[in-house]
């Protein structure tokens, strides 16, 4: 059987073709068409169990429920987060949930007393996020995100399939509209976060996540006095889950 990576060099090659098959799909479809596709079997769904996460949840229930899905447990997370995230993952039937914490001992040596989001919050995202997720993904090929175009930042031009330095990226809600992401939790009765009705419209670490004002920006609330700061770092252009 032919594959793209018969034709494929690089990972960046490989994503170009991914896009040029599939980048025409969205949402269910595209899951479904990548799920099945020669990615079937070493793709996983990162999830934050945040605000929007139930739509992929659910997605992914639906097409493939033995997709690992992995969840950054930073151990800076809102109680509420880990609740949900388990009501989640039992109410949709997800049989491979991974949880996945920092190095015990890179946070004993670089944060003992848990303030290290007070001093350098990137330092932290690298501790708690960033290297953890690298580590996670050491034997998938690709994985896909939750991101959207709407969501502006280093977001509003990124395609539905793409490469970071050695995995493919999938993102199948880029083109949803906050709209799309609520008629789809109504249509399918899904649960929402529970601080997503006071106003917590993107949920990350507590010390760093607040309420979003009206009118803002749904990410606005995400270390919303770091004004040069919009992403913890898995997202950004040079993350390498290979190290």
């Amino acid at each position: 059987m032919v594959s793209i990576n018969d034709f494929a060099e690089t990972i960046e090659q490989r994503a170009i073709l991914l896009q040029l098959a599939y980048g025409g799909l969205a949402g269910s479809d595209l899951l479904r068409a990548v799920l099945k596709s020669e990615l079937a079997g070493n793709i996983a769904l990162v999830s934050s169990f945040g605000a929007d996460s139930g739509v992929l949840l659910h997605m992914v229930a639906q097409i493939a429920p033995k997709t690992p899905v992995i969840f950054l447990d930073t151990g800076m997370h809102f109680g509420q987060t880990g609740d949900y995230g388990k009501e989640l993952t039992k109410k949709l039937g997800l049989t491979d949930v991974r949880v996945v914490t920092p190095d015990g001992e890179e946070t004993t040596a670089q944060d003992p007393q848990g303030g290290l989001w007070q001093r350098d919050t990137d330092a932290c995202c690298e501790l708690r996020k960033v290297r953890p997720l690298a580590r996670a993904l050491e034997n998938f090929d690709g994985w896909i995100t939750g991101r959207r175009r709407h969501q502006l930042g280093l977001r509003i031009d990124m395609p539905v399939l793409e490469a970071d330095a050695t995995h493919i990226k999938l993102n199948p809600l880029s083109q949803w509209a906050q709209e799309d992401v609520d008629s789809y939790y109504e249509a399918n009765d899904i649960e929402r976060h529970p601080l997503y009705e006071q106003g917590y419209f993107s949920i990350g670490c507590w010390p760093c996540t607040q309420a979003t004002v009206s009118g803002e920006d749904v990410r606005s609330g995400r270390w919303a006095d770091k004004d040069d700061k919009t992403e913890c770092g898995i997202h950004v252009a040079g993350f390498d889950p290979s190290i």
